[in-house]
């Protein structure tokens, strides 16, 4: 069905990673390629300048570490590891990498999602291709 699949994830415990590369297999043409992509959130130069100089290279080598463990339950998967904001790079991302499916986790929404959107609302709203999300 689909040929090139990308699959934002958390590295958290909260969002089930296995239903959305369960789907990607699911939704997934012979041939198709996938990519577990992590969005990690900028952090503020005026902070940066206050934390250990090693400290934000040791957090990008845990979170690349994880991420490829966890990509490696999806057979074949390439990763990416990002650092911006993760709804605007998801859609940035898939436009330019030629995504023709999106698969996101999502919690349930709360009040405060209909203030501020979730990233999953915001890549729905804004991809120009399929996305699926995963509750």
């Amino acid at each position: 069905m689909y040929k090139n699949i990308l699959v934002p994830i958390l590295l958290d415990d909260e969002h089930d990673t296995q239903a959305s590369y369960l789907a990607a297999r699911t939704l997934a043409d012979a041939d198709a390629k996938f990519t577990v992509l992590h969005v990690m959130e900028a952090i503020p130069s005026f902070v940066a300048t206050q934390l250990p100089k090693d400290a934000l290279d040791n957090s990008h080598d845990q979170a690349e570490k994880a991420l490829k463990q966890s990509a490696a339950a999806l057979e074949g998967a390439s990763t990416h590891l990002a650092v911006g904001h993760a709804g605007r790079f998801i859609v940035d991302y898939a436009g330019e990498n030629r995504v023709d499916c999106i698969i996101i986790a999502s919690h349930r929404p709360g009040i405060e999602d209909y203030f501020l959107g979730s990233t999953a609302a915001r890549v729905v709203r804004h991809a120009q291709c399929a996305v699926h999300v995963i509750r």
